[in-house]
């Protein structure tokens, strides 16, 4: 297994340097995240990154991720010129060596938040969901980004994709995604590059946009769209965790021995309520995953990829970007570790 970090560029505050000096992690999940969605990542980018980060001894291991375009979800006339600039990015960085592209296909956001900063009685600060929080959100005022989102949305442009996807259910949106895969699963296979889709965050619909990769049934509806070993998961026990009808056991038995689990994020929550939850440390006695029975499930199964830390709490007065701080992700780092090589598995 691989152990690395994710890294949000060089506007990040957590700097290569110090994650350099977290115990077998050498490497980093990594995007250009000034290119907008639709354009192409050119070669003299992505290797210009490499370059950066292999100044401090790290690699550029996972992308993570490539956005995927509005027009491609809803199916609209112009998907064909943004899976192009897609497949064109994938083997731009296949060329370049960066063989694992994390990505998600979830409409309009990404990961979804109702808080940030919500406070532990420890004195640390991590994010939360509650859906009740949620459907108080008025939309029609436009949202403001949280991390890992390629854009912020203003009203108007808000208004524009509740149009757009008004006619997009589930069964729609399954086939705007066999068409994308279709088209970009065989280039990425021939540049090299492994696919791992990443589960929807939460695992359930919001705000009446479908989300569709959300348990064991999807992972296996993903993998058969296009039955290649480059059309792959992501293993997110945070994302698939969050609920409670999700045994990431039995999940990990069924995929990992396939080979088509590309990537790992290990992280913990704690259900507070129907379609509520907390982010907490790693460890299974803080959460609702038993993150050691699922890395034991993992390693027995075969899979020896990339894993990360995923959103990690705020600690020590750290401050940054909400999720994503250096020393509790750290901490968690060494927790997959120990619980790795207790497993029987390889770290570094």
């Amino acid at each position: 297994m691989d152990l690395i970090l994710r890294w949000y560029g060089p506007d990040d505050p957590v700097v290569p340097a110090h994650i350099r000096q977290i115990p077998y992690v050498r490497g980093v999940a990594t995007a250009l995240h000034g290119v907008a969605p639709g354009l192409v990542w050119t070669r003299e980018a992505i290797v210009k990154r490499k370059e950066r980060l292999a100044a401090d001894g790290l690699a550029w291991t996972v992308t993570e991720s490539i956005p995927v375009h509005e027009d491609i979800k809803i199916g609209a006339p112009g998907r064909d010129r943004a899976i192009e600039a897609w497949a064109r990015t994938a083997e731009n960085l296949g060329a370049a060596g960066v063989r694992t592209v994390c990505y998600n296909f979830m409409p309009v956001f990404d990961w979804m938040r109702t808080n940030l900063a919500v406070t532990a009685s420890d004195g640390s600060t991590s994010s939360e969901y509650r859906h009740e929080d949620l459907l108080r959100i008025d939309l029609s005022k436009g949202m403001e980004a949280l991390p890992a989102w390629a854009e912020a949305y203003s009203a108007a442009r808000m208004a524009e994709l509740v149009a757009a996807y008004a006619d997009v259910d589930a069964e729609r949106l399954w086939d705007n995604l066999a068409y994308f895969l279709e088209r970009v699963v065989p280039v990425a296979a021939a540049a090299g590059v492994n696919l791992a889709i990443h589960p929807d965050d939460p695992p359930w619909p919001i705000f009446g946009f479908p989300r569709i990769v959300t348990g064991e049934e999807s992972f296996a509806r993903v993998l058969s769209l296009v039955d290649h070993p480059a059309n792959g998961l992501t293993f997110c026990t945070g994302s698939l965790g969050a609920t409670p009808d999700n045994d990431l056991v039995a999940m990990a038995r069924r995929f990992a021995p396939t080979g088509r689990i590309h990537f790992g994020h290990f992280r913990n929550v704690k259900w507070t309520g129907d379609r509520s939850f907390v982010e907490v440390a790693h460890p299974r006695a803080f959460g609702s995953v038993d993150l050691v029975a699922v890395i034991r499930a993992l390693v027995e199964g075969g899979f020896d990829g990339p894993v990360r830390p995923d959103h990690g709490r705020m600690i020590w007065g750290e401050t940054g970007i909400p999720g994503y701080g250096l020393h509790d992700r750290a901490l968690g780092a060494m927790y997959i570790a120990g619980a790795w090589e207790a497993a029987g598995g390889r770290v570094g």
